[in-house]
């Protein structure tokens, strides 16, 4: 397993990761099997879109506050964070990707994006590496 550090820069950040998760399987010399990444907290998520248009990103950001507002008057989460929260559950804490030849099987227009929610903070992502047969 290794644990990358990401710095986001604001509330509602999405960091595109991909070249970081393939320099880890790149690195070990993992040639085939499955690279799992996962975020250990309660208000970041990562996932998988397209990242060929900037805009993608900007929608889902613009989609995700429509639908989960910062503010909310039923809040009842003491620190003041319960969109945060949220929005990480709605996205998840991780991914898994196929690995083959030593690099990431992704789709034409696939990245890995860190989805913060809480910033702008240094988060954990772990990439763990499972070989296959």
């Amino acid at each position: 397993m290794e644990a990358l550090t990401i710095q986001t820069s604001s509330r509602t950040d999405l960091v595109p990761i991909t070249q970081q998760v393939q320099r880890v399987v790149a690195q070990a010399g993992f040639d085939q099997g499955l690279a799992h990444v996962y975020v250990p907290h309660t208000t970041a998520g990562v996932t998988l879109n397209e990242n060929a248009d900037p805009d993608v990103v900007h929608d889902m950001i613009e989609d995700l506050e429509r639908l989960v507002p910062w503010q909310q008057a039923y809040y009842r989460h003491r620190e003041g964070n319960s969109a945060a929260h949220v929005k990480a559950t709605l996205v998840g804490s991780s991914v898994t990707v196929p690995v083959l030849g030593g690099r990431l099987t992704l789709g034409t227009w696939q990245g890995i994006y860190l989805c913060e929610f809480d910033g702008p903070r240094a988060r954990r992502v772990l990439v763990t590496l499972i070989a296959g047969a």
